[in-house]
């Protein structure tokens, strides 16, 4: 019998004892039935399953669960980020967690062989998405948009070497914010820039600097203003210095810059885009840098890179390494690759290192000790008696109907201590008693759990006024 070849020799013993039982009631032979022989084999492939030795209960290299006090971190973060890009009039969207293989390949240079391959489905050959920017340009160029400021908060995967004690994950989330379309220049890049500035400052990570990488600038003025190679490296001994807009109008004095025409159309852009953020406030968090350089290959103009600037380190504190925390840049030729006729839609984004600024985050929390809520309840039901079940039942239903979070044990008859404590040890801020005598006089009792104070107010009014101790709070 071919299923019977699928087990291994460690089964046979417990299948035989199967097979030699007497037969079920529908059998009038000697020969099994078949759904007793499907039976003994489920049977003692469960057994099997079971009987491993070495099985280890572990989550996947590069991944991790995410606790509830974690989930409550990172929702905090990624409302603060949210809220910005919807501030700057961005629509969310989504796209598949994986794509066409050939829609992904040849998009990201060296990297490309980073990506999770996954195996012929149906006839296709897909991946998983290494990031947000890729699936973007394809949904562009497939319904034909030419404008579109969109944000977009999802996984990606990226098959490299986990180095998870710096935050870096092989699933990880991304925040990104992107501009396409044709407008005026540097008006967009600029707003990419103070969207960055807003974010990192918001979550109050310390100070930060934002650097623009020189070469990716070199080579649009060579290539797209005609500039000389030898004007341009001119241009690039003052790059060396570090700087902004003092820069800009240093290099605009040179006589060797100044007379030459495309030397001052390239600088007539930086000079464009420093004084847009001077005016967005922001000119003092950028520089350009020589160092700077980023692996993806569908960069066509200026990219930046956000990094935190090193800060003393407090008592009991480990130094944070996390490197970039955020970066971006222009990606003009990207939709193109898609579009049957190569029709380009110009674009610029940023991504925000949401992973490694969750690490940053919680190893503070962890250094100074502090406790995080995981639940966002605001009253908690209780009584002092015996057989309240259903008064209790009643009063919660009221509240979550009035929008209030509330909760209660799962119990007939909690003791009153007990209730009391759960409410301290969770944080919740007030409890609502009720018991035979409340019931009899037609109030209930609300106490404050931090000051443990009670007062007694009537039953019709318990909603509005525990609506108006929060509005309070």
């Amino acid at each position: 019998m071919p299923l019977l070849g699928l087990l291994p020799r460690r089964a046979w013993a417990a299948l035989l004892s199967q097979l030699l039982r007497p037969p079920c009631a529908s059998c009038t032979g000697p020969v099994r039935c078949q759904s007793q022989v499907a039976e003994a084999v489920l049977t003692s492939q469960l057994k099997a399953h079971q009987e491993k030795p070495n099985f280890i209960i572990k989550t996947p290299k590069g991944t991790r669960d995410l606790s509830p006090q974690h989930m409550v971190v990172r929702e905090k973060i990624l409302d603060l980020v949210i809220s910005c890009f919807k501030r700057h009039g961005a629509k969310g969207m989504d796209t598949p967690a994986f794509e066409l293989k050939e829609t992904l390949t040849e998009k990201y240079g060296e990297d490309s062989g980073l990506m999770y391959d996954l195996k012929d489905q149906g006839g296709e050959l897909l991946s998983l998405r290494y990031d947000l920017t890729v699936p973007f340009a394809r949904y562009l160029a497939m319904n034909k948009v030419k404008k579109m400021k969109r944000y977009h908060v999802g996984k990606v995967w990226r098959r490299e070497s986990p180095a998870i004690v710096q935050g870096r994950y092989r699933e990880f989330c991304q925040c990104d914010f992107d501009i396409a379309g044709q407008f005026d220049p540097m008006i967009p890049d600029a707003e990419c820039l103070k969207i960055m500035c807003e974010i990192l400052s918001g979550l109050q990570l310390g100070d930060f600097l934002i650097k623009m990488a020189w070469k990716d600038v070199r080579h649009e003025m060579v290539a797209k203003k005609g500039l000389a190679p030898e004007v341009a490296d001119r241009i690039g001994d003052y790059v060396q210095c570090h700087g902004g807009v003092s820069l800009v109008e240093q290099m605009f004095q040179d006589p060797r810059l100044s007379q030459n025409k495309q030397a001052l159309e390239g600088l007539g852009d930086l000079k464009l885009l420093f004084e847009y953020l001077t005016l967005f406030g922001i000119a003092d968090k950028i520089s350009f840098d020589l160092s700077l350089a980023r692996g993806l290959d569908y960069y066509t103009g200026v990219i930046y890179e956000a990094v935190l600037l090193q800060t003393p380190i407090q008592a009991g504190e480990d130094p944070l390494n996390v490197g970039s925390v955020a970066a971006g840049g222009r990606y003009d030729g990207l939709v193109g690759m898609f579009h049957p006729k190569g029709h380009k839609v110009p674009c610029v984004g940023l991504s925000i290192g949401v992973e490694r600024i969750f690490y940053i985050v919680e190893q503070r929390m962890k250094n100074k000790g502090e406790k995080v809520r995981t639940t966002e309840t605001q009253v908690f039901v209780a009584t002092p008696q015996k057989n309240f079940l259903q008064e209790r039942l009643k009063l919660i239903a009221e509240l979550w109907d009035s929008g209030i979070k509330a909760e209660m044990l799962y119990k007939n008859n909690p003791k009153l201590l007990t209730q009391l404590h759960y409410c301290e040890s969770t944080g919740i801020p007030l409890v609502v008693i009720i018991g035979e005598q409340e019931l009899k006089e037609g109030v209930i009792k609300i106490r404050s759990v931090a000051s443990r104070e009670e007062v007694a107010i009537k039953r019709e009014n318990l909603v509005a006024e525990i609506q108006k101790r929060l509005s309070e709070s």
